[in-house]
């Protein structure tokens, strides 16, 4: 018998679980500080050097890029050498699956990711690891790729990380993907998410609708709760691994 294939759609909840602040809740980097929001706007970013400045140095110092994967994390690496998970669509761009240890061909970063960057002119693609080191010497980074067709001149377009800008189209193809990934499991996890974001957030109508049994894991309500067939309310540190370890356990 082949075994059941779940498909996860993770939000803020589970790395504010790994110690992560999130951007949209009470407490939230935005709700507080709204004028943080220009960290991620696209406009400001390709317009002005002073705001591409601010935009790197903001999120090398942010948590986001220094977070460490948390036990919910792990515990979807352990889900997928099970051989049960088929795909996590995630609305966080932390880079915390990769780390975690989830392989990158079994992860959508729906709203992209701050791992990997990329030239917005030669579409060279570029660690951000690296562009990070160099942060101290190089405040506005640039292409360095060297351009055959331009007597070997550096391409010296603007760098940006993969994160989804304000005014940016989701990565192509990470919605089309993530929906035939929920209409096809066995079961869909949210977890994490308060699903006020859209499109990400209709994933879940999408499940429903295919006759996907679907579990919400959230600290808070959300307006997909009557759509449920299980809510589980609890700290997602202590509540993932123990699902996880219940449905390898049943199989």
């Amino acid at each position: 018998m082949a075994q059941k294939q779940i498909m996860v759609l993770t939000g803020a909840g589970i790395s504010t679980s790994a110690g992560i602040p999130d951007f949209r809740g009470p407490d939230g980097v935005w709700t507080k500080h709204p004028d943080q929001m220009q960290v991620y706007d696209i406009d400001a970013f390709l317009t002005d050097k002073a705001a591409r400045e601010y935009s790197w140095r903001w999120q090398k110092e942010s948590p986001v890029w220094n977070a460490q994967p948390g036990a919910a994390h792990y515990a979807l690496v352990d889900l997928e050498k099970a051989g049960m998970l088929s795909l996590i669509a995630t609305q966080n761009f932390d880079a915390l699956h990769e780390k975690a240890g989830n392989s990158p061909d079994k992860i959508v970063n729906l709203h992209g990711t701050i791992g990997t960057s990329h030239c917005m002119k030669c579409h060279a693609k570029y660690d951000t690891a690296g562009i990070m080191a160099r942060l101290d010497e190089e405040p506005d980074p640039h292409c360095h790729r060297r351009l055959p067709y331009k007597g070997n001149m550096p391409c010296n377009g603007l760098l940006k990380t993969d994160v989804v800008y304000f005014g940016e189209m989701l990565p192509e193809g990470a919605m089309e993907r993530s929906i035939r990934a929920a209409q096809h499991a066995d079961e869909m996890w949210v977890i994490g998410s308060t699903l006020e974001v859209f499109p990400a957030a209709s994933i879940v109508p999408a499940a429903a609708q295919a006759g996907v049994p679907i579990t919400i894991m959230n600290m808070g309500r959300t307006q997909y709760d009557s759509l449920a067939d299980r809510l589980i309310h609890d700290d997602i540190a202590l509540a993932l691994p123990e699902l996880v370890e219940q449905t390898i356990a049943q199989e």
